[in-house]
């Protein structure tokens, strides 16, 4: 039965809408996967050295944080690990065990690429311990580090769609994070003993054994008593609630559509994950503006923060303009609606996002005017060209989006091509380049009239923009339909 299931993922790997057509993509995927074994192989090896150049016990310092890592982890997953995915629907009234079924779903877990890219780190390191002198048991304590990588993993998927008990692990570890900067409490004082002791006692391990079992024990009956049509595997349907906003129906078909793209950050779970993103975007800035990264330091980099921390919105929700209505996306387009209103009405929300994102910056005026010039002139660039790109880039785009699920909050695979690869350059480069040219001729301030004087032209030519990315729409139009009709 196993056999059958990796032919049928196989075929639906090899006939999938993205298959022939991002081929560039899964040869970028595979240089990211060679490139962070490679880090991950080098800083295995090299923390040893590096920990103890800095007067560190290196063993007692990787157990110390350890916690954070596992943390660090789970959150990782919890935003970028999409979860295990079977049509399970056509084998429900076929000769083919649930049980079967299960543990396919939950196994194919296991050779996730954020499980076995930790093998990278904690191998080498191990080795690194037993050339230094540490015992055998050094194996075990290796072996148990992996167990808790994998109890990561079921937990992941048991609070996919437990958005509070996720936050709530967070919100503890962060509280952690914060007394310990203060040394008020030091978790690590108890992490370190705790993770020792699976190198001091070996026979420990059966702890992380134990955990892994009960924790796959769960996964494998909730999956279960969730595996019916009639049950779980329909889709749920919520109480409706009305809304009004009345005070935009001054504003027309524009309105409309505004109305829809407010409901729909304020219902759906994806969006909201769109909207905190978009919160955490404000303060991306301090990385740049305190100088406490000294390869932040140099002038260009002000411009590039500036671009971020206002154009959070912009980016997380404009780069899926228009997959956040996939659902509905074949429906919509057999309606008397004009392209050129459903874009205005999503280019209008990120003005406005964007405009709401500079003023709550303003509290980089502590930095000096100089820092909040720099979030002003991002903005006004955001305005009249990024709003502009991201919806071309929109365009190209062909990947649904499940509106009650966190996965891929921060982009998709399947949604990188060359051609949104080249129009996502000149979204920070080009502001980048601009600023250079003017910063390293007649100073800083010139650097910002020149790349703000790209949005006021960007505002003084939309009508025109508009009519072009209008056109590409158009022309792909019934390939962006097929594809949202595409379940796999």
């Amino acid at each position: 039965m196993v056999k059958q299931f990796l032919k049928l993922e196989w075929k639906a790997f090899l006939r999938s809408s993205s298959f022939s057509t991002n081929v560039v993509l899964k040869i970028f995927m595979i240089l990211g996967a060679l490139y962070f074994m490679t880090m991950f192989i080098i800083l295995g090896i090299g923390s040893y050295h590096i920990l103890e150049k800095a007067g560190l016990n290196p063993f007692n310092a990787v157990n110390s944080f350890a916690l954070y890592y596992l943390i660090v982890d789970l959150i990782i997953r919890f935003f970028f690990q999409k979860m295990p995915t079977l049509t399970v629907r056509p084998f429900l009234n076929q000769n083919v065990k649930k049980n079967s079924i299960v543990h396919f779903v939950l196994n194919k877990t296991v050779f996730s690429f954020f499980n076995f890219i930790h093998w990278f780190f904690f191998i080498p390191f191990t080795i690194t311990l037993l050339i230094k002198g540490y015992t055998g048991t050094a194996v075990l304590w290796c072996l148990s580090m992996f167990l808790f990588i994998y109890i990561n993993n079921f937990l992941a998927i048991l609070i996919d769609k437990k958005d509070a008990i996720f936050y709530t692990i967070v919100g503890v570890f962060a509280i952690f994070g914060v007394l310990q900067y203060y040394n008020i409490f030091d978790i690590t004082l108890y992490s370190n003993p705790f993770f020792t002791s699976f190198y001091e006692y070996s026979y420990l391990i059966i702890i992380p054994v134990i955990l892994l079992a009960i924790l796959y024990y769960i996964n494998f009956n909730f999956f279960k008593s969730n595996l019916y049509l009639d049950a779980g595997l329909s889709i749920q349907q919520n109480l409706a609630t009305t809304e009004n906003l009345t005070f935009l129906d001054q504003f027309g078909k524009l309105g409309t559509f505004l109305k829809n793209d407010i409901r729909l950050l304020k219902r759906n779970k994806r969006a909201k994950t769109t909207l905190l993103m978009s919160v955490l975007f404000l303060f991306y800035g301090l990385l740049f503006f305190t100088n406490s990264i000294e390869v932040y330091n140099a002038p260009v980099w002000k411009i590039f923060a500036g671009i971020f921390v206002s154009g959070g919105f912009l980016f997380n929700f404009g780069q899926f303009v228009p997959s956040w209505d996939s659902s509905y996306y074949p429906l919509m387009m057999t309606q008397n609606i004009t392209y050129k209103d459903y874009l205005s009405s999503k280019w209008w929300l990120m003005v406005i996002a964007t405009t709401a994102s500079t003023l709550l910056s303003s509290f980089y005026l502590f930095f000096g005017i100089e820092t909040y010039l720099a979030i002003l002139t991002g903005a006004i660039f955001n305005i009249g060209v990024n709003s502009h790109l991201v919806l071309l880039g929109g365009a190209y785009i062909k990947t649904p989006i499940d509106l009650t699920s966190n996965k891929n909050a921060f982009g998709d695979k399947k949604a990188f091509n060359v051609k949104t690869l080249l129009i996502s350059l000149p979204k920070l480069l080009l502001p980048m380049l601009v600023y250079a040219i003017g910063h390293y001729t007649l100073g800083w301030q010139f650097g910002y009239l020149l790349v703000a004087l790209l949005g006021v032209l960007g505002l003084a030519f939309k009508n025109k923009v508009f009519q072009i990315i209008e056109t590409i729409y158009k022309k792909e139009k019934y390939i962006t339909i097929d594809a949202y009709k595409q379940k796999g």
